[in-house]
C-alpha cells in the first residue's frame, strides 16, 4: 500500500505547459512548446543560446504575455491554470522563479533580500528555521548579512538569488542559469545545493547552459531548438545521445 502511494505521487503532474507562443514585436520565440514536469522531479530545458528557455520560464511566471496554456498544481492540490490569475498570486500557489542574472536587490542588505523572499508568508517561526536553513547551507550569506547584496562576489549574489527564492517556500522552483559566469568549484557547489534541495522535497525546473552537468541531475530533460521541443528522454539517456554529445556537450 505504502508502495503504491508513493508510485502515485512521483507520477502527479505539478506543471503542464501545452502550445505555449511568445513574440517580441515581429520575432516569434515560442512557436507551440508542449512540456510537462510530474512532482518531485528536475527536469531540465537544454539548448543554444535564443532557443526560447528563459523566455519559457518567464511566461510560466507571467512576466511575459503569451498564448497557450499553463496549468499548476498549487500547494492545496488545485490545478490552476496561470493564464487567469494576477502575477502576483503565483508565488502564494507555490511556484518561484531564480532568474537570469539573479535579480538580486542590490540596495538591500542579504538579510533583507532573504526576508523580502518570504513576503507571501505568515509564519514567522517556518521563516527564522529556513533562514537558519539557508545560513547553515551557506555560511557565506550569514557572514554577510548585514551587507549590501550588490556588494557581493557573483557565486554569492548566486547563492543569495537561489535561496531568497527557496524562503517563498516553493512546491516548485524556476531556475534560469544559476551557473552563468561562475568558477567551476562554485558551480559544483550550485550544483549540490540543487540536489539537496530537491532531496528535500522541491521540484525543479532548470534552464541550464551547462548541458553535462544540467543532464546529470536531472531526471528528464527537453531541448528546446528555436522556440519548439526538439528532442525529450531522461539526463541519462540524453547524456549518451550522440546528437547531444555532438551539439551541446563539447563532442565527447
Amino acid at each position: 500500500m505504502t508502495e503504491s502511494k508513493k508510485e502515485t505521487a512521483q507520477d502527479s503532474t505539478i506543471l503542464k505547459v501545452e502550445n505555449l507562443e511568445v513574440s517580441y514585436g515581429g520575432i516569434q520565440a515560442l512557436k507551440g512548446l508542449s512540456f510537462e514536469v510530474k512532482a518531485g522531479e528536475i527536469v531540465s530545458l537544454i539548448g543554444a543560446n535564443g532557443a526560447g528557455k528563459t523566455t519559457t520560464l518567464r511566461a510560466i511566471s507571467a512576466l511575459v504575455p503569451y498564448k497557450g496554456n499553463v496549468e499548476f498544481k498549487t500547494k492545496s492540490g488545485t490545478v490552476t491554470s496561470l493564464s487567469k490569475v494576477q502575477q502576483h498570486e503565483i508565488v502564494t500557489f507555490g511556484l518561484a522563479h531564480s532568474p537570469e542574472g539573479r535579480g538580486i536587490f542590490p540596495n538591500l542588505t542579504v538579510l533583507e533580500n532573504l526576508v523580502m523572499g518570504s513576503y507571501s508568508r505568515n509564519d514567522k517561526e517556518e521563516i527564522a528555521k529556513d533562514l537558519e536553513r539557508c545560513f547553515v547551507s551557506f555560511p557565506r550569506l550569514r557572514e554577510r548579512s548585514k551587507q549590501k547584496a550588490g556588494t557581493l562576489s557573483g557565486g554569492e549574489q548566486q547563492m543569495l538569488a537561489i535561496w531568497r527564492a527557496l524562503m517563498a517556500k516553493p512546491s516548485l522552483l524556476l531556475l534560469d542559469e544559476p551557473s552563468l559566469g561562475l568558477a567551476p568549484l562554485i558551480v559544483a557547489q550550485i550544483f549540490e545545493i540543487i540536489k539537496d534541495v530537491n532531496k528535500e522535497g522541491v521540484t525543479i525546473l532548470l534552464v541550464e547552459q551547462n548541458a553535462r552537468m544540467a543532464l546529470k541531475v536531472s531526471n528528464r530533460a527537453y531541448v528546446v531548438e528555436t522556440g519548439k521541443i526538439s528532442l525529450s528522454g531522461t539526463g541519462k539517456s540524453l547524456l549518451d545521445d550522440p546528437r547531444i554529445v555532438a551539439s551541446y556537450l563539447g563532442g565527447h
